[in-house]
This record gives structure tokens, C-alpha cells and sequence, in this order.
């Protein structure tokens, strides 16, 4: 079977315009989808063709399929977990990818895409005020950044100790202490179970969930043995940022390696406004943030920001016969995260970070912290409604009393459709959790959101 180039033509062009009517759809759809997994399940999965479908065909079934159980999250009024939007270059780029098709782990093979992810690290790096000449690999998000800078952690923490890892494995290796705020994100826990590490001591924290250094210092001083301290830039509920400076300082005067797990927080670095809160950040020793969050890049995309790029690259650098490494310099895009063979993921990068440049990066991450001080705001005026959080960057977390009332105001609010706010618990408490996290949301999006709240409100009241 071969393609034309008339093959490939007609199904892009149907796949174009249904793409096209889905993000004109957003606008006015309900943001929740219309259908369960359940029950788009036997649409799905119909007995399998014994023979070839036209792709037109199969590109016009699966958008007719898939429609209803599509979750509006490029909307403006999407506020649930921390999902952000596609920007239109960043999506435009990732189409490009798939037709393009690199497989981008080797500088050789693919130059265009590793040249565009170096070139987009950089500008990273230089936008978070992180190191120059640290590494960036591209992830699939910030789990495996997380994976990528303890994983490097872990060599370098042993390398330092004589213990080669590598030969040796853990299996009798001096035992590594991971030290962790008590409300720390779970991703965290999930990685050290994947690197063979035992689960984190926890250091005491503040209201918001930030870490307390001097509980920290007290924590180090009393431990004997390699240690490993993981910070927060961006907690999930509160948006709070570990004090990194201090805790940093700390960590390394007991030989400990600092990892800073910036999901969606540390994008805050680019700001000059919020900078502040995270002063000294560039004083750790590995970061990981997510793009498809703050950046507002199409899923899936991440960086594992390392300040020693030959620990990062002595943990994933593979050496055969059939690999053409890079000799020096910027290394091969494999060196840098658990994958040989992956999408250019950093191309979508480069488009959104040359489509925004400084100033419209930061005008981004503003517009997302103004916006959730809009909602916070507009909450705080509604009868019965609690703020809980400090609202210092993009999260908002709200109580309607107690936990039943919480409970079904958020079940109105999304049975409403207009707005999504995801529900959590939070100091032993159910709440309603805001994250504002996409691009296009604006004062329109904040007013209609605010008014389907106190919808939800008003229904529930109804029913007492």
C-alpha cells in the first residue's frame, strides 16, 4: 500500500475542518462532555474491520464519536486541576510535528528538532533565570521531570560516596534520605517508587503548605547519611511557594542535592512581579515544571531542568553501535530524559516562546494571576462563601460552608456546564478548587463563571 500525496491532503483537510468546528464549538458548548466513558465505550469499540476503511471515513467517525465525550479544556471558563490551553502557535506546530514525523532523540538524525528544543531551552532558562549551560530534556510532563532531576539526584548523591550505581545497582548501596514538605504533590512520593527510594521524610509546613526551614535545618542536623531535599514552587491547592532560597542554603550545608518541583509554579520565575516569591531559585540544583500548564502548550510537554549536565547525561546516555552520538556540546535530546525514541515536543515549545517573546510570556503568567485575584474577589462578595488560601498565584480554593454544601454546590456548578471547577480536600476539609491556567481566559470568562457560582448556590438553597 502506498500514500499520494492526495491521500494525506483529503483526510488532513476533513481532519482540519473538524478540528476547526470543535474550537468554535468552545465557546459556547458546556465545558463538561455529554457522555461517559462507559458509554462511548461500544461506539468505540464495534468489531474490528476485516478489511481497510477509507481514512476519510475513519476521520469523520471518530470526530462524530468522540464529540460528545470531549472535555472543553481550551475553554476560558476550564478551571479545573491545572490544565491550561493550546496557544495557536504551539498548536499549529504540534500539527506540524505530526506531519513531520522526527523521531527526535538524535541531534544526527533529526537536526531541526533537537536545534529547536536547544534553542527553546535556552530561552527557558534565560526567561526563569536558571543557570546557562544546564541541561533541558523535554519530558511528557512534570512526573517524569521529576523522574529525570532525582534521578540525577540519586546518581550524583552516590557518585559522591564511591557507590557505582550503574554496575552495583541499589542493592546495598548507602541508603538516600529524601526530605519533603508534608504537603508536597503526590508526583513526588510516585517517583522515588520508581527510582528504588523509600518514601520522604516529611518537614513540617505553614497553613498555605509551605515548607518551614528551620524545621528542615532541624531535620538535617539530626541525620547522618546522604540526603536528598525536594522544594515546591506552586502548591497545588494554595499556589504557595517553598521559601527555595533558604531551604537551598540549608540543604547544601548538609551535602544534599535540591530538587525543585515546579509543575506549574515556577513559571512564576519569568515574572517580575511574582519573582520575588521565589528568590534564590536558581540556587537548587535540578527543576521540573510542566509546559502544557502555565506555557500553554498541546499536550504532552515538559522540562527537567538539570544545572550538571554530565550526572543528567552519565544517567541516560546509552553507547551502541547503531547510534550516532553527538561528540560535545549540546548533546543528543536522549541523553537528557528516560526515552530513546519520542515526538519533537519541543518544536510547540519554540513556536510559543518565539509567537510571545519576554513580554508576552510574562503577560501571560500575570493575566493568569490577576484573573484568579478576579475570582477570588468576586467569590469573597457571594454570602457563605470562604477563601481559603492565600491567593498569591493562580489557585483559589473555596468552602460553601461545610462539606455536604461544598459538595453540592460543586455538583451544580458543573451540572450547570458553563463554568469547571474540579472538587479536592484540603486541611481536612472539602473544597472547590480554581486553577486558572489557560491563556484565553478573560473578564467576560471570570464574570459568566462567577455567575453560574452563585447559580449552583441559589440551586442548592432551593432544595433545603
Amino acid at each position: 500500500m502506498s500514500a499520494e500525496p492526495d491521500d494525506y491532503r483529503v483526510a488532513l483537510e476533513h481532519a482540519l475542518a473538524h478540528s476547526l468546528d470543535w474550537l468554535a464549538s468552545v465557546a459556547t458548548r458546556p465545558v463538561g462532555p455529554r457522555r461517559t466513558a462507559n458509554e462511548l465505550a461500544a461506539a468505540f469499540a464495534a468489531p474490528l474491520p476485516d478489511g481497510p476503511t477509507d481514512p476519510v471515513t475513519v476521520v469523520d467517525e471518530l470526530a462524530a464519536i468522540a464529540d460528545p465525550g470531549l472535555m472543553a479544556m481550551p475553554s476560558g471558563r476550564f478551571f479545573g486541576w491545572v490544565i491550561g490551553g493550546a496557544l495557536p502557535a504551539a498548536l499549529a506546530a504540534d500539527w506540524m510535528v505530526s506531519a513531520w514525523d522526527q523521531n527526535a532523540g538524535m541531534r544526527y538524525a533529526t537536526p531541526a528538532a533537537a536545534a529547536a528544543e536547544e534553542a527553546a531551552g535556552g530561552w527557558l532558562l534565560d526567561l526563569l533565570g536558571l543557570p546557562a549551560g544546564s541541561d533541558v530534556g523535554f519530558t511528557t510532563g512534570a512526573t517524569m521531570a521529576n523522574f529525570v532531576g532525582l534521578a540525577a539526584a540519586r546518581k550524583w548523591t552516590l557518585d559522591r560516596v564511591g557507590w557505582d550505581l550503574d554496575t552495583l545497582g541499589l542493592s546495598g548501596s548507602p541508603r538516600i534520605t529524601v526530605f519533603a514538605g508534608a504537603d508536597r504533590h503526590v508526583t513526588i512520593d510516585l517517583v522515588l517508587r520508581y527510582l528504588g527510594l523509600a518514601a520522604p521524610v516529611e518537614i513540617g509546613v505553614d497553613s498555605e503548605g509551605r515548607l518551614d526551614p528551620d524545621a528542615l535545618g532541624r531535620a538535617l542536623d539530626g541525620h547522618d547519611g546522604l540526603a536528598i531535599v525536594c522544594l515546591q514552587a506552586g502548591n497545588l491547592h494554595s499556589g504557595a511557594f517553598d521559601p527555595i532560597g533558604e531551604a537551598t542554603t540549608i540543604a547544601h550545608a548538609h551535602d544534599a542535592w535540591v530538587h525543585v518541583d515546579g509543575a506549574f509554579g515556577l513559571w512564576a520565575a519569568a515574572s517580575p512581579t511574582l519573582r520575588p516569591q521565589l528568590a534564590e531559585l536558581e540556587t537548587a540544583d535540578s527543576w521540573a515544571t510542566d509546559a502544557h500548564k502555565t506555557l500553554n502548550v498541546p499536550y504532552d510537554s515538559g522540562f527537567a531542568i538539570v544545572s550538571r549536565p554530565e550526572v543528567l547525561r552519565s544517567v541516560f546516555a546509552v553507547h551502541t553501535s547503531y547510534l550516532i552520538g553527538a561528540d560535545s556540546g549540546p548533546g543528543d535530546p536522549f541523553e537528557k530524559v528516560p526515552e530513546l525514541s519520542r515526538r519533537a515536543r519541543g518544536i510547540p515549545v519554540w513556536a510559543a516562546l518565539r509567537s510571545l517573546g519576554r513580554s508576552g510570556t510574562i503577560d501571560l503568567i500575570d493575566g493568569l494571576a490577576h484573573n484568579a485575584k478576579a475570582l477570588a474577589e468576586g467569590l469573597a462578595r457571594m454570602p457563605g462563601v470562604e477563601i481559603l488560601n492565600d491567593v498569591v498565584f493562580t489557585q483559589v480554593c473555596i468552602s460553601f460552608g461545610n462539606d455536604e454544601r461544598t459538595r453540592r454546590v460543586t455538583a451544580a456548578l458543573i451540572a450547570d456546564g458553563t463554568a469547571w471547577m474540579s472538587g479536592s480536600r484540603w486541611h481536612d476539609r472539602d473544597i472547590l478548587r480554581i486553577s486558572v491556567s489557560n491563556w484565553s481566559t478573560d473578564a467576560d470568562d471570570v464574570a459568566a463563571s462567577l455567575a453560574a457560582v452563585e447559580r449552583a448556590i441559589a440551586a442548592v438553597e432551593a432544595t433545603v
